[in-house]
Formats: C-alpha cells, sequence, structure tokens
C-alpha cells in the first residue's frame, strides 16, 4: 500500500480554502518561519477517504478479531459504554472549580464519588483517588503514598520488595520513588518463595508489591502469611490491580491484608486501551494513607448533603494528573459496574477463570505447561517443546497472525522460558475459544512437520518478518522524503 505521499499530485485539491485575510506575520524571528511550504499530500477528499478507510480495515481490535493478549485482559468493550460516556461531552472539566461550580457539577461529581465508593468496596479499601491516568500512573502514585506514609512516621525505609515474576513497571515504580529493589524468585509451586522471603525482609523494607494472582495466573495461598510478615516491619502491601479481573466478588484485596491498590479501569470494567483509548488508574488505600491522597478530593459535606471538593491539605502528596483523572473513561466503567451489578461483577471472574482453564485442558498435551495447578484469569504456556524443532514462541505468534488472530503475550512473565501467555477473558464464547485452540493445536503439528514454514511467517500482511532486534536499538521515527 502506498503511502498517503506517494499519492499526491501537485495541484489537486480536496478543499477550497477562501483567501487568507490574516496579516502576514512581520514581527516573528526568521528561524521561526517557514522558507518553503509544508510538505502536506495534495490529493482529492475522495481519495483521502479511501486511504484511511483502507488502513482502517488493517487494524486489529477485539471488535474484529479473538485478542488473547495475556495479563492485559482484552475484553470486548460494549458500545452502550461509549453512549454513557458522550453524555457529559458538554460539560467542561473547569466548570466544578469556578465559584459555585461544585453545584453546577453535582451529577458528574456524584458519579465519580460513587464510583470512588464502588470500587472501594471491590477491593477493600477505604478511600479511592480516580487521578492516575494509568496503570503505572497509578503504581506511581501508590509509591509516592508509601513514601509519604514512612516519611511522616520518620521511618527510615530503603527498599520495595518484587517477585521476580511481576510485571516491570512495578520496581520501576519503586526505584523512581528513590527505593532499591530486592527481587524474590519464584519457587517450584508457581508463587514467590517464602522462605527467601522472610530472609529479605527487615525494617528497611517500605513495601512490598504483588500481584494476586501474579502473571503466571496463579494465587499465592500464602498471601495472608505475606502481609503479616510485612507489616511486623511496618511495610505496606501494594496490590498491583492487573489481574482483578480474576477475583472481584470473591477476595478483597484489603481483606488479606494489602494497604493500597491500584485498579486499571481499562482492564477489567470494560473500557478500551491500548489504540482504542486512554487509560485510567484510580488508587484505593487504607485508612492510615488517606491523609496522604492527592488533591483535589470530593467530599461528601454531611451539613448540605452536598459533593464539595477539598484542594487544601498539608500532608498530601500533591496533584498527580489534571482535574480527577481521564472522565470519559470513568464513566465508562461506572456504567459498566452499574450495568452489571455486584453478582454480574462475580459473574465476570468466574466465567474468566473457567475460560482459562478451558484453554489450559486443551492444550495441554501440545504445549508445556510449567506449573499445571488450576490457573485463575490466564495460562502461561511454554513453547519448549516445539523449541526442539528449531520453533520460538515468536513464530508461533507470527503463524497466529496469518491465522487472522491477535498472538498472546510471548516472553512474558521473564522466567519461563519461551513462555505463551492466553488470556482469553469472560467475553469470549466457547465457539471462539476452540477456532483459536485448534489453530494452536495446528501450528504445534506444523512445528514438528515442518519447522522451516515459520521463518517466513507472517506472508499475509503488508510487511512480513521484522527485524526486531534493530529496530528497538536503532529507533529512527521521522519520515524521511
Amino acid at each position: 500500500m502506498q503511502l498517503i505521499y506517494e499519492k499526491s499530485v501537485s495541484g489537486r485539491r480536496g478543499v477550497m480554502l477562501p483567501v487568507s485575510d490574516v496579516p502576514a506575520a512581520t514581527d516573528l524571528p526568521q528561524n521561526l518561519l517557514r522558507s518553503e511550504t509544508a510538505g502536506l499530500p495534495e490529493m482529492s477528499e475522495l481519495d483521502m477517504v479511501r486511504h484511511f478507510t483502507n488502513l482502517s480495515r488493517r487494524n486489529f481490535s477485539v471488535d474484529t478479531n479473538f485478542y488473547p493478549l495475556g495479563s492485559c485482559t482484552m475484553k470486548y468493550n460494549a458500545k452502550v459504554l461509549e453512549n454513557a460516556s458522550n453524555l457529559f461531552a458538554p460539560l467542561h472539566p473547569l466548570t466544578a472549580f469556578l465559584p459555585g461550580g461544585a453545584e453546577l457539577c453535582q451529577g458528574a461529581l456524584g458519579m465519580l464519588y460513587d464510583l470512588g465508593q464502588m470500587l472501594a468496596d471491590i477491593t477493600g479499601m477505604d478511600e479511592v483517588t480516580t487521578q492516575p491516568l494509568a496503570g503505572a500512573h497509578g503504581e506511581m502514585t501508590g509509591m509516592l503514598l508509601v513514601a509519604a506514609y514512612h516519611k511522616a512516621k520518620g521511618n527510615k525505609k530503603k527498599y520495595v520488595v518484587v517477585p521476580d515474576s511481576s510485571h516491570g513497571t512495578n520496581p520501576a515504580s519503586a526505584a523512581m520513588v528513590g527505593y532499591e529493589i530486592i527481587t524474590i524468585p519464584t519457587a517450584p509451586y508457581g508463587d514467590m518463595d517464602l522462605e527467601l522471603f522472610k530472609q529479605a525482609m527487615s525494617g528497611e523494607v517500605a513495601a512490598v508489591m504483588m500481584t494476586c494472582p501474579n502473571t503466571l495466573g496463579l494465587f499465592n495461598p500464602h498471601i495472608k502469611e505475606i502481609a503479616d510478615i510485612a507489616h511486623s516491619h511496618d511495610a505496606l502491601m501494594y496490590y498491583d490491580g492487573a489481574n482483578l479481573n480474576a477475583i472481584m466478588g470473591k477476595v478483597r484485596p484489603g481483606d488479606v491484608g494489602f494497604d493500597v491498590v491500584h485498579v486499571n479501569l481499562h482492564k477489567t470494567f470494560g473500557t478500551p486501551h491500548g489504540g482504542g483509548g486512554p487509560g485510567s488508574g484510580p488508587v484505593g488505600v487504607k485508612k492510615s494513607l488517606i491523609p496522604f491522597l492527592p488533591m483535589p478530593r470530593i467530599i461528601h459535606d454531611e451539613v448540605s448533603g452536598k459533593l464539595q471538593i477539598q484542594t487544601d491539605n498539608p500532608l498530601s502528596i500533591g496533584r498527580t494528573a489534571n482535574f480527577f483523572g481521564n472522565f470519559g473513561v470513568m464513566v465508562k466503567a461506572y456504567t459498566y459496574m452499574i450495568m452489571l451489578g455486584r453478582e454480574g461483577l462475580i459473574q465476570v471472574s468466574e466465567q474468566a477463570v473457567l475460560n482459562a482453564n478451558y484453554m489450559k485442558e486443551k492444550l495441554k498435551d501440545w504445549f508445556d505447561l510449567p506449573y499445571t495447578q488450576t490457573c485463575m484469569h490466564e495460562v502461561v504456556f511454554s513453547a519448549s517443546k516445539q523449541l526442539a524443532q528449531g520453533v520460538h514462541a515468536i513464530d508461533i505468534a507470527k503463524f497466529l497472525i496469518d491465522k487472522g488472530y491477535h498472538p498472546p503475550t510471548v516472553y512474558f512473565p521473564l522466567i519461563v522460558k519461551e513462555a505463551i501467555m492466553i488470556e482469553p477473558t469472560e467475553t469470549e464464547s466457547k465457539a471462539t475459544m476452540d477456532a483459536f485452540i485448534e489453530v494452536m493445536i495446528e501450528a504445534a503439528k506444523q512445528a514438528e512437520a515442518d519447522p522451516d514454514s515459520f521463518a517466513a511467517m507472517p506472508v499475509t500482511m503488508p510487511v512480513t518478518r521484522l527485524d526486531e532486534t534493530r529496530a528497538a536499538r536503532s529507533q529512527t521515527v521521522c519520515c524521511l522524503g
């Protein structure tokens, strides 16, 4: 497919603009003025519409195909959520901060307040801030809260403990706040090694960051004991909410000892993410951390019965985002929750776990399964069996692209050789999963019969096998021409 610049024809126009009546700029420095006309493509409106429409048809999305990207919860995003979000489009975000503005925005503020209350209920926290704009941003906010807590108590803390199966953003967020990282290996049973964890704990540990279930799709049966040990050293427990979709209504992180949690609304609560839209990573905390929450906060005034905006708190870590976060995303998540209700959210997690275990049982004879116990919302296979024939996990991913599927997550978690992480989510039907299972089995059979055929895949895409190492190390992002 040609670039739009390659379709350009000199003199062709898609729209005719009136002659400009804006005076020429004469008082701007010459180095800020163009020396030649901007090199924009010249084409008709019809050609432009066709170009971008055809490009859009090459996009991959959950609306078009199965998207089993492990640890990402690529569930279907119901269109009614978009409709709900559009209802608030005329409301300017500054309105609530004008004199008397909060009185005019009780509906919008009420939605945010109720969303926080529901998230607190689901996670077992006492209060929630909606400001963080993504999961990693929520982690950063949570770790700033941890640091503020210890500073206020005069604690001298130096370390944050993470399992070696953690998302890479966990140690990165802790390091950005100024902590050194202690990494605990995974035991043969698939969870953080409890004995090594005990040895690593000391009075200098500020927090323990965990995902539960972890990135192997396994729920840690020792989580309460781990929390008790951390608390005995006045360390806080941080819950990475990336895998919350597996446990809604079954386990509340706050009930097993977690003190702070971030929630990925763009994973668990049905809103788009990645190329489909902005994220949202609200952070919930226990009472001991409430004084340090970002400002502004929405509070309920008991006297007037109205919602008000609190902007002044000397202990607050300050503002972490404009206004109250990505408002449109939160409207979608709020709609998702009230439409499903408590029982519906419980069913979401039950179905997500059922679907992942169905995948596990159907594929375990074709791909190595490093951890055989019942999984939660995702299952991690290994392509080590196929590697014996020279076929890697990345080759299987390219095979799936040719078959019309988005590949699962490969090479993560890093502790599993040739990892293939599959997360079907609750929104996929048995028919869809069966079709995918058949293609995965086909890949395993082809790896045995014709391993050399994988080298050229994908063969159905506009581009074939890319040099991913070179792309990572030699990043040229400008358009040459």
